[in-house]
């Protein structure tokens, strides 16, 4: 039974046509994926869907009816919800008091909030979350806040969820039990429509697939009935190619030596706490664990964007380093891929072309005197958009006119091209498509293979499977322990939670 129908959907932003007759359905009690390259138009969609958006022209069904949606009230009176990939919590508010924000019009100015625990914990127990309703959220770990999300939805009585990248920031043994929760919720009826780029959670999780590509649906298919490479080849609309492989090497020196780290966050409060580690030329030191455990502190004292408190802690190359300037950084060619592309790793208002030299732009090779050279700017900019695949290719247009893939190709071709002896990687994937994010994983493992050093930090477990020949998993600061790729996810996991791992070869938290 078909419970949304969604036909000859239309809508275009200025020239761009983000959705070019569109037409997507769900059935009542599946899970069904929705996948694409950045900017296929899937997210259009779906805030077309839950009112964030009205469509330029196409008509939209609920369970039999056509209906206009023109705002988020109007489609959750429908039965729709949806929960953002950024949570939308109050940390200082409790689980009860988060999930009623809003709801005046149904509870009264005056909460009564023994009797809305009493419902918060009747929900809970129906679906087996496994809450405290009492309990502030700030408490909570990551994977119960992403079900207090839902729990949001759900009390306000929809039977239809839009998922946006649910798993971004949980733990494999967190996502598990939250897709177990969605598989319970579907034989209760109720249908949802989940929006992720890894593909291994569509292959075990879902029961349909939808592939958007330049604004317009590929296919539908079983997931049953399809595989990886069919969905991945339909996505980008050619064979998608492997990965480097990893050369068998000699490692060479160490590049980067850390010793005794100390860093405090944006609260002064300890985010990296008296932590070692090494990385060589010719490896990739992984560092894995769920958002929010020291990750961004620590890829910013490497980079010198943040203080770090203690000693003298960062060794490159021999030369202390610890707080040097960002520019020494560079000139020893340490190349920096942040985890925020618009916020630290481009300036939105600057050209693509202006971007791709950035920190670079009073060198020899690009100035002339006081001057910016323009035309070997622009010729090297040109040269970049080309071997690096940025689209389009107008390198007079500002950086926010990129879709996010190409936004992080603009920064990748910068960072490479300044032959780096050090890459450090954060979160270097974060929100690509297939496409993108196989370009990144082949750029790093080519410095690898050509005996550079990289450090690459990131919440994506399998592409930390996938790059390195090292994995330290990072908790509150702290290693919980150091081990190889052949490490189960389950072993692995378990370390990203707080439990030590006793086997591991290097004693004190260092790598």
């Amino acid at each position: 039974m078909k419970i949304i129908e969604m036909q000859n959907i239309c809508k275009a932003f200025g020239d761009t046509k983000a959705n070019k007759d569109v037409c997507f359905d769900l059935q009542k009690g599946e899970i069904h994926a929705l996948l694409g390259e950045n900017g296929a138009g899937k997210t259009t969609l779906m805030n077309i869907l839950y009112g964030l958006y009205c469509s330029d022209a196409g008509q939209i069904s609920i369970k039999g009816s056509h209906r206009s949606i023109r705002s988020p009230r109007d489609s959750i009176a429908l039965g729709i919800g949806m929960v953002h990939q950024h949570f939308m919590l109050i940390p200082q508010l409790t689980v009860t008091q988060n999930i009623f924000l809003g709801l005046q019009k149904e509870t009264g100015f005056h909460l009564d909030l023994p009797k809305l625990e009493k419902t918060v914990a009747e929900y809970i127990r129906r679906f087996g979350f496994h809450i405290n309703p009492k309990s502030p959220v700030w408490k909570l770990p990551v994977g119960l806040q992403q079900k207090v999300e839902i729990l949001k939805a759900l009390i306000r009585n929809v039977d239809i969820l839009i998922l946006d990248e649910p798993t971004a920031v949980l733990t494999p043994h967190e996502s598990e039990e939250l897709f177990s929760s969605l598989k319970e919720m579907t034989k209760e009826g109720y249908s949802i429509i989940l929006i992720t780029h890894k593909m291994y959670e569509v292959m075990e999780h879902s029961d349909r697939v939808t592939v958007m590509r330049q604004g317009e649906v590929v296919g539908t298919v079983q997931t049953k009935e399809t595989d990886k490479e069919q969905l991945a080849a339909m996505m980008i609309g050619k064979k998608l190619e492997k990965p480097d492989a990893r050369q068998n090497i000699s490692l060479q020196d160490t590049i980067l030596s850390v010793e005794h780290l100390s860093v405090k966050n944006n609260n002064k409060l300890p985010a990296i706490r008296d932590l070692s580690f090494h990385v060589s030329g010719g490896e990739i030191l992984g560092i894995a664990g769920v958002d929010g455990n020291g990750q961004v502190e620590l890829g910013e004292a490497l980079t010198s964007l943040r203080k770090a408190e203690s000693g003298s802690v960062i060794r490159i190359k021999d030369q202390d380093l610890t707080n040097a300037d960002p520019g020494t950084l560079i000139d020893i060619k340490v190349s920096n891929i942040t985890e925020d592309r618009q916020r630290k790793g481009l300036v939105m208002d600057f050209t693509a072309a202006d971007n791709l030299i950035l920190g670079s732009q009073r060198k020899k090779r690009f100035s002339k005197g006081v001057f910016i050279n323009r035309p070997l700017v622009n010729s090297h900019a040109q040269e970049l958009m080309e071997s690096y695949d940025i689209r389009p290719r107008k390198i007079g247009i500002p950086a926010k006119s990129f879709s996010g893939g190409n936004q992080q190709k603009i920064i990748l071709a910068r960072e490479m091209t300044r032959e780096p002896e050090l890459i450090i990687a954060l979160q270097p994937t974060r929100g690509l498509d297939i496409g993108a994010t196989n370009f990144v994983w082949n750029q790093l493992m080519l410095k690898r293979n050509e005996g550079k050093a990289v450090l690459l930090i990131s919440t994506d477990l399998d592409e930390i499977y996938r790059l390195s020949d090292r994995i330290a998993v990072i908790y509150e600061g702290r290693f919980t322990g150091i081990v190889s790729p052949d490490t189960s996810a389950e072993e692995i996991g378990l370390m990203m939670s707080g439990v030590e791992n006793a086997s591991t070869s290097e004693q004190g938290g260092t790598a």
